[in-house]
């Protein structure tokens, strides 16, 4: 540690510096321990918690007054503090105002799980003899003091849980253009600048008597300090879920006591140190969801004690760790989603506490071991996505326990095993894209409690079994693209549960399609399409309401297609290739046109048929080719054309403009925010309408985290939006153009939106006329797309967590703009965000309440709601109640959609093609169980399809 004074350097000893800097940040109060704590107390809201901390006035002599008797205090044989312990008792407010100098005996200081908020106080370093100290799973900000280091005594540490982070201190508005700054480097320079704070000291190594050491969920970032090393005697480390970068040091394999180490869900990269070997002591080792490469340390379990282990989601290579299979300990691994070889009959043991065991989507090959069968507890198991060969062995479904198995897309061959009506708790099955054969064994119905059963793309023959029907908690089931024959049994029709798909496609099926099937009425997508099916199509199948999508193609049915339900809004392709079917679709004949002729006629209308179809094909070729070419001309074109209006035109882009110039334009534009330029305001800031000296209009959105409003939500709100808006580029998305925190104003710069919430435009009656049905589908469709484009084409996926009509946006043209991303949050593939509430109350997904995992299924039940406002023209809160609590699919969204709006006369009542599919789709999102909705993938494909 170096001061500088004038031309002059001082070297200080670091502890020597702290002492001096906790002398000068303390005022000497002269107040004795009691009046202390007193003195917090008032401080604090008033509390049950704390009734007991009372001074007794009647007494003249202050000296007989003791804390020692109150809640949570602890005292020795003199009378001093020792211990506060105030854990799990909802405390709420702050520790600014407990003087903790007064406490200079202190051992044990435990607050963990209350509501306390503000930073841990710069000098909690004077309680020298503190040896406990729990703050965890409170609200606390700001960064981790420095001063900790000075608590040397101290053996647990634990801070986790909490909002630590660094604080913003620089405007991101480019001095100089350059079309090297992007995305990522906005990225860097708000989340991983060495000058914002938020990381972890490293003097914390001063702290060398450590056992448990836990900062996880944080936002700490930076380097693992390498100082770390020198706590030797550390026997818990817990770093995951935050924002670490950079390698693990080697310094780590220098904890011999470890027992538990924890480091996912970070941005750590590099390879594992070899010194890893070393931790002989380790029972759990968590290293998934980073940037780690190169080969795991191949002693990873040397001592045999490793019983939870994970390397998921990174870039490893070379064989799975071979000490794995002398590891009888383990009872959890997940090596998923890299690229790790080795044979699958050698490389794993018989692991008589294993529970869980996930190495899909790697690189092993070989045969399965039969040694399967003897991991008796065996919960969940996940080999898909390699290149394991060879027969399923019969020994795997004698595990009773059992509820998933995944063993899709690798190269499997032989029978399925009868066994497996064995795995009565199996719930998800998926053999499918193997080279299975042979029939689907009957005793696959024994599986009661099976949800989820994928037998695709192998080559398995003979008929379906009967006692299919059996399955009847099943929600999807996907026997396409195998031999399959015979008819389709009617006791399909008894899986009342199945919700999510039905495909029996690119089969061989023959015979008619049983009426039972318009049963399933809770089913979305129905496919029986290129198979050999005749007869005519069940009236039944109009009935099913939830019926999505529907493909009967390349059959053999015949007669009238039916007129109601899914038929009202089913594409063409998707009854094509049934050569007697007649309806009012595009390629089929009319159903008053005899299709019986004079066979010598029918030749002749043949062969001008072909004429006409050759010369018609040729011509449409040449066509696409044509529209291909002009459509890829005109977009390069306009992609030219935007570039330059936007380097020329708009100063105000990330790329281009001075940021010190446009700040002081807005300031000065605004009359430093004056409230007549305010078109919005929110619960973390307002929105200000600012036109620049050069035209260009921007909807600026100043947040309350100023010097004097210094407030943790607003902060994170502010980094959550930008780093959301920072990693998205979609049309439906409003853009974000720039952004600042520096000094008194903390702010967000967007495209404006001139037309404002689409919650204003249907509450107003005007301009609610203006929202046809065709601009209220549209809008439907551009939130859907924005939705599909986050969960689905973002990496990591993105969750809004607060789609609702206040938070959609509309353009000149009525065109939608998903906006305020302050609660949003990226999400690592299968692992959901445990957080507390957050989004707007009506559009929020019912499992929050009972539970703080969010996922991207929350989303989708807003989406539900919204879709359903739009078309009511006010939130839906009667039908979704009545939704949830009856489970009713056959509403007739034609009585209770917007009265304002007439529906358009004919011939022009396609649109009602589209409203019925909007609302099947939004009763679909509002199921309760978040499994059962539809993706928004699905969902941005149906409604871009069906309005095509």
């Amino acid at each position: 540690m170096t001061i500088h004074n004038h031309n002059h350097t001082f070297a200080i000893p670091y502890t020597l510096f702290v002492l001096l800097l906790l002398a000068q940040c303390q005022v000497s109060s002269g107040l004795t321990q009691v009046e202390a704590l007193f003195k917090w107390k008032q401080s604090l809201p008033q509390q049950q918690i704390l009734d007991s901390w009372i001074i007794n006035n009647s007494t003249s002599n202050s000296t007989q007054n003791t804390p020692c008797s109150w809640r949570g205090i602890t005292c020795d044989s003199r009378g001093s503090v020792i211990v506060i312990n105030l854990a799990y008792t909802g405390l709420i407010g702050t520790l600014k105002h407990l003087n903790l100098s007064v406490f200079p005996n202190l051992l044990h200081l435990d607050l963990k799980t209350n509501n306390l908020t503000g930073i841990i106080p710069v000098n909690i370093g004077v309680l020298s003899k503190l040896q406990f100290l729990d703050l965890s799973t409170n609200y606390f900000n700001g960064t981790l003091p420095l001063s900790i280091s000075n608590l040397t005594q101290l053996y647990e540490l634990d801070v986790s849980t909490n909002n630590i982070s660094g604080i913003f201190d620089r405007c991101l508005f480019p001095d100089k253009p350059s079309s090297k700054i992007g995305l990522i480097s906005i990225r860097n320079l708000l989340f991983h600048d060495n000058h914002l704070g938020g990381q972890v000291p490293n003097e914390i190594g001063n702290i060398k008597n450590l056992t448990v050491l836990a900062l996880y969920l944080n936002h700490f970032f930076g380097p693992i300090p390498s100082s770390l090393g020198n706590c030797t005697h550390l026997s818990i480390l817990r770093l995951h879920k935050n924002q670490f970068s950079g390698p693990i040091p080697s310094s780590i394999g220098k904890l011999t006591n470890l027992t538990d180490l924890k480091f996912f869900s970070n941005n750590l990269n590099g390879t594992v140190p070899q010194e890893f070997g070393n931790l002989s002591s380790l029972i759990v080792l968590h290293l998934a969801e980073n940037n780690f490469i190169g080969e795991l340390p191949p002693e990873v379990c040397k001592s045999g004690k490793l019983e939870n282990f994970s390397a998921a989601y990174n870039s490893f290579t070379g064989p799975i760790p071979r000490s794995l299979r002398n590891c009888p300990s383990l009872f959890r691994v997940r090596l998923q989603h890299n690229n790790l070889t080795g044979y699958a009959d050698q490389v794993f043991g018989v692991y008589q506490n294993l529970t869980y065991m996930d190495f899909s989507y790697n690189k092993v090959e070989g045969d399965l071991s039969s040694n399967w069968g003897a991991c008796k507890n065996l919960q969940f198991l996940n080999m898909a996505g390699n290149s394991v060969n060879g027969n399923i062995p019969s020994e795997l479904f004698h595990l009773g326990q059992l509820h998933e198995l995944d063993m899709s897309f690798n190269q499997l061959s032989g029978n399925i095993p009868s066994y497996i009506g064995n795995c009565s708790k199996l719930y998800k099955l998926y053999l499918g894209g193997n080279r299975l054969f042979g029939n689907i064994p009957i005793e696959i119905g024994k599986l009661s409690n099976l949800e989820n059963l994928d037998l695709s793309m192998n080559m398995l023959f003979g008929p379906i079994p009967i006692q299919i029907g059996d399955c009847s908690t099943l929600l999807s089931l996907n026997l396409s693209n195998n031999e399959l024959n015979g008819t389709i049994p009617f006791q399909i029709g008894n899986l009342a549960s199945l919700q999510e798909f039905l495909d029996l496609s690119y089969n061989d099926f023959s015979g008619e399609i049983p009426p039972n099937i318009g049963k399933l009425s809770n089913l979305i997508s129905l496919n029986i399409s290129h198979n050999n099916l005749s007869g005519s199509i069940p009236n039944a199948i109009s009935g099913m309401l939830s019926l999505s999508t529907l493909n009967l193609s390349y059959n053999h049915l015949e007669g009238n297609v039916p007129k109601d339900g899914i038929f009202n809004y089913s594409y063409p392709i998707d009854l094509s290739n049934n050569p007697n079917l007649c309806g009012n679709f595009k390629g089929l004949q009319h159903c008053n046109v005899s299709p019986n002729e004079p066979s010598n006629g029918s030749n002749k209308i043949m062969v001008v048929i072909s004429i006409f179809a050759s010369l018609g094909g040729a011509l449409l070729v040449s066509l696409v080719f044509v529209g291909v070419f002009l459509f890829c001309y005109k977009k390069k074109s306009r992609i030219s054309r935007q570039k330059s209006f936007l380097e020329i035109s708009n100063p105000f882009s990330i790329w281009y403009f001075n940021g010190r110039v446009v700040y002081q334009n807005i300031i000065e534009v605004t009359n430093n925010f004056d409230n007549k330029y305010c078109i919005g305001e929110g619960s973390f800031g307002n929105v200000y309408k600012v036109e620049m000296p050069g035209g260009q209009i921007f909807a600026v959105k100043k947040l309350k985290c100023d010097e004097e409003n210094l407030d943790i939500k607003s902060i994170k709100t502010f980094k959550n939006e930008v780093e959301a808006m920072t990693e998205t580029r979609h049309r439906n998305i409003v853009k974000l153009y720039g952004f600042c925190c520096k000094g008194m104003h903390t702010f967000l710069v967007y495209e404006y939106m001139d037309r404002g919430s689409l919650t204003d435009m249907l509450n107003d009656d005007k301009k609610a006329l203006e929202l046809d049905w065709y601009k209220r589908v549209d809008i439907v469709k551009g939130v859907a797309s924005a939705l599909s484009y986050m969960h689905h084409d973002c990496s990591p996926l993105l969750i809004h967590r607060d789609i609702s009509s206040k938070n959609v946006l509309l353009s000149s043209n009525l065109e939608a703009h998903v906006s305020d991303f302050g609660t949003a949050r990226f999400l690592k593939h299968d692992s959901p965000i445990w957080t507390s509430f957050a989004g707007t109350y009506g559009y929020a997904a019912p499992e929050l309440a009972y539970t703080m995992a969010v996922t991207e299924k929350c989303d989708v039940f807003s989406f539900g709601v919204l879709a359903f406002e739009i078309l009511l023209g006010k939130h839906p809160s009667d039908l979704v109640s009545y939704v949830q609590s009856t489970n009713d699919q056959k509403i007739d969204f034609k009585e209770i959609i917007d009265s304002r709006v007439p529906l358009p006369p004919p011939p022009n009542m396609n649109i009602l093609k589209v409203l019925t599919l909007v609302a099947n789709l939004a009763l679909a999102c509002l199921h309760t169980n978040p499994q059962s909705r539809p993706t928004m993938r699905s969902i941005a494909q149906l409604l871009e399809m069906e309005s095509t």
